[in-house]
């Protein structure tokens, strides 16, 4: 088992002309909830793509628990992307079905526990559900994994704020605390709450790698107020890389 869950050696990615990420170095540990925070177009949701071998580097390494991405890594990763992509004539039990069969470590009773707390029939078609309700259902099918890295690609944008705390309340609780979970999101705020670490990122490259705790020592301000600080000068504008 390698020290670290994952490590990033000099990771670039360009798209054509455009570089989305640049010279990333990076290392994160285990039983981590970590925040990885930026505006749009600063490199989040390629890095998550990368993770899960949706994409390939440019240039540079990426290892997950000390091995290339590859089909062995792709099986230790459970990834929640930012928007649905089921078929909205299946039911939640089809997804659980069809999870069962595809990864080992699904637990299709977890994942019928979950959804009574989250307020979800798994009997109903997707099509007959709201926007919030069908990503509970994706957070359902990720979080049920005993998966060793969460990928979790802005799990509390599509919800209500009444219903973000109970999001992460179910994040929180059902999580293999041997694995990490890694949660891009614009809603600081609202999760800085449960992080143990944050990851920020700019134009493609690492601002800042911090645990939560260090900040609010040294700084003496929450991650938001941070992080305001770092990209008051830069508006939160740009394409979704």
């Amino acid at each position: 088992m390698s020290e670290h869950l994952i490590v990033c050696r000099r990771l670039s990615k360009a798209y054509g002309p455009k570089v989305a990420l640049s010279g990333v170095d990076l290392e994160v540990g285990r039983g981590r909830i970590v925040g990885l925070l930026g505006p749009n177009g600063s490199g989040k949701t390629t890095l998550i793509k990368l993770l899960c071998g949706l994409l390939q580097p440019t240039t540079g390494t990426l290892e997950i628990n000390g091995q290339h991405i590859g089909p062995a890594t792709k099986a230790q990763v459970s990834y929640l992307p930012d928007r649905m992509y089921f078929a909205d004539w299946m039911k939640a039990t089809d997804l659980f079905d069809l999870f069962r069969d595809f990864y080992q470590d699904f637990d299709y009773d977890k994942a019928l526990a979950m959804c009574r707390s989250l307020g979800v029939e798994p009997k109903d078609r997707l099509k007959s559900m709201s926007k919030g309700t069908k990503e509970k259902v994706q957070l359902v099918l990720v979080m049920a994994r005993k998966a060793q890295l969460y990928l979790l690609d802005e799990p509390i944008a599509g919800v209500d704020p009444a219903a973000r705390d109970f999001i992460l309340h179910t994040i929180l609780t059902n999580y293999n605390e041997d694995g990490t979970v890694l949660i891009s999101t614009h809603l600081i705020a609202d999760i800085e709450k449960v992080l143990d670490e944050v990851i920020v990122l700019k134009s493609g490259r690492i601002m800042l790698h911090s645990t939560v705790d260090d900040i609010r020592e040294r700084q003496g301000k929450s991650v938001d107020a941070l992080f305001r600080e770092i990209f008051k000068a830069q508006p939160l504008e740009g394409g979704l890389y």
